[in-house]
This record gives C-alpha cells, sequence and structure tokens, in this order.
C-alpha cells in the first residue's frame, strides 16, 4: 500500500498547479498514511492532525442535527491557500490537499483530488 500511497502524493503534486501539499490520515486514529510538501515550512501531517477535529467537529454536528447527509469534503480559504479536505466514501480515512490560491482553479483542485481519491477508495 505504501508504494500506491506514494505515487498517489506525487501524481497529485505533478498534475496540480500551486500544490503546496497533501495527507492521507486515518479518522480513527489520526495517523498520517502518506504525506508530501514542496514547502520545507509546510507540514501536511501536522496540519491533518489538526484537521482531523474540523472533520470531528462537523461529523458530530450532523449526527446532532439528525441529517441524513454525508460528509464529501470541507473546503477552508486562507488569503493565499486554499485546503481541501476528502472524507472517504467509508469515512476511514480522509485526504488533506493544501494549494495556492493564486495559481489554482478550485473545480480543477477538488475534480483532481476526487479522481485520485476513488483510487485510494478501491486500494486501501
Amino acid at each position: 500500500m505504501s508504494e500506491f500511497l506514494t505515487t498517489f502524493t506525487s501524481d497529485l503534486k505533478d498534475n496540480l498547479a500551486g500544490f503546496i501539499g497533501v495527507s492521507v490520515t486515518e479518522v480513527k486514529t489520526g495517523m498520517s498514511f502518506a504525506s508530501l510538501s514542496v514547502d520545507p515550512k509546510f507540514d501536511p501531517e501536522l496540519a491533518s492532525a489538526y484537521n482531523l477535529e474540523v472533520v470531528k467537529a462537523k461529523l458530530n454536528a450532523i449526527k446532532a442535527l439528525g441529517l441524513s447527509s454525508k460528509l464529501d469534503d470541507i473546503l477552508i480559504t486562507l488569503s493565499n491557500q486554499l485546503h481541501i479536505i476528502d472524507l472517504s466514501e467509508n469515512g476511514d480515512y480522509f485526504v488533506y490537499l493544501a494549494v495556492d490560491s493564486s495559481k489554482v482553479n478550485l473545480g480543477m483542485a477538488r475534480a483532481t483530488l476526487k479522481k485520485y481519491s476513488k483510487d485510494i477508495a478501491a486500494k486501501m
């Protein structure tokens, strides 16, 4: 599985304009299975650890509100970056992606992430 995840993170880096970093993290434990960053100051594993709390809070809110909806993704817009948290179909893990907002098209980033995430869902 680690070779597949290495290829996954590398493919995202190579095919997504403005790529900053990515990690694949298990929701239950917070453990990152894989991560990659092109910015030495940006730690995607640390970012995922904090964003796990965002995911858990949203899942709790959905449950508390009695919604029958499923969480697909969460978009966090910063002044110069977009952070996308894409939850797996079974809810066991999420892919956290950070991109430079001045270099990326949001629609393309989400579509590319969904495309690659489906491959992960099939292999994990």
